[in-house]
């Protein structure tokens, strides 16, 4: 009997020491696989200037694009960008289709119960914008009751949706000047913007973007667009992976330190967005 117990123990204890194995291993598939095929697949917005989009080069360009270069050199391997729906990078569970997520997200309850984020890089203010010439909309709270555009599935739908909440890694509180507005989701922002451009109240009457994104678009197509009033909130933008590789995570981190330490970020906000990142998490 006793033999039979010290077989028995002797199992389980080999059980318990696979199982370790198996999650030392998964605890480093990313980084294996990254190293291994020697390509890190980032994901981006192909149409969210000035963070990722599509330039006269037909090349992808912008502040998180240049991010992710610098990214892949660290690593020592290349780079390759994909740009899936927002709605199904923030829905997590990526299968090993994508290995980190530089993408200008926004840290909220729902979306950290499915990704793990990473670090934070810089802050930007969430405002509204309207055509130039739109003299019902003044300040935030006129929103009340028009047609808003957003693209579906990130942040800001949700603010209009009365339901971001972002106290994950930071006290700040998001208040809503406005009871109800029509939502307009679209699958980019460009396609937003495009049809704010034919006057407001044509198809939407604002749309509620990234002030880095709209100062942008406003500079491209001068005499067109307006913010409206004061910033509706503030936000921190992170570097996001896929939920349960720590060993990933910890890489990346350590990555962003160091391009935080030499001075990369500061630099490239400073080039694409005007000022340097702002966020205490982001120093």
């Amino acid at each position: 009997m006793m033999k039979m117990k010290n077989t028995l123990m002797g199992l389980a204890l080999a059980g318990l020491g696979l199982m370790a194995g198996i999650n030392t291993a998964w605890a480093g598939a990313t980084l294996d696989r990254v190293m291994a095929r020697k390509t890190v697949v980032v994901v981006a917005d192909g149409s969210y200037p000035p963070f990722s989009f599509m330039n006269d080069k037909n090349q992808m360009d912008g502040l998180d694009v240049e991010l992710a270069k610098l990214v892949a050199q660290r690593l020592g391997v290349t780079l390759r960008f994909e740009t899936p729906s927002w709605e199904v990078v923030t829905a997590g569970n990526w299968r090993g289709r994508w290995d980190v997520c530089i993408c200008s997200m926004t840290p909220d309850q729902k979306r950290a119960r499915v990704l793990d984020f990473v670090t934070a890089y810089y802050d930007s203010p969430t405002v509204v914008v309207t055509s130039v010439g739109n003299t019902e909309l003044k300040k935030a709270a006129d929103i009340n009751g028009k047609r808003i555009g957003v693209e579906q599935g990130s942040s800001y739908e949700r603010y209009l949706q009365r339901d971001l909440e972002m106290g994950i890694f930071s006290s700040r509180k998001v208040n809503y000047p406005f009871e109800k507005v029509r939502i307009a989701p679209y699958s980019s922002e460009d396609l937003a913007y495009q049809d704010l451009a034919l006057g407001a109240g044509k198809r939407i009457d604002a749309v509620v973007s990234n002030m880095g994104a709209a100062r942008f678009r406003m500079s491209k197509v001068p005499g067109k667009f307006q913010i409206v009033g004061e910033p509706l909130y503030n936000e921190e933008n992170w570097i996001v992976v896929d939920k349960g590789d720590a060993e990933w995570k910890q890489k990346i981190q350590a990555v962003f330190a160091e391009l935080k330490a030499d001075g990369s970020i500061d630099r490239l906000t400073k080039k694409w967005i005007g000022v340097p990142a702002t966020s205490p998490a982001a120093k």
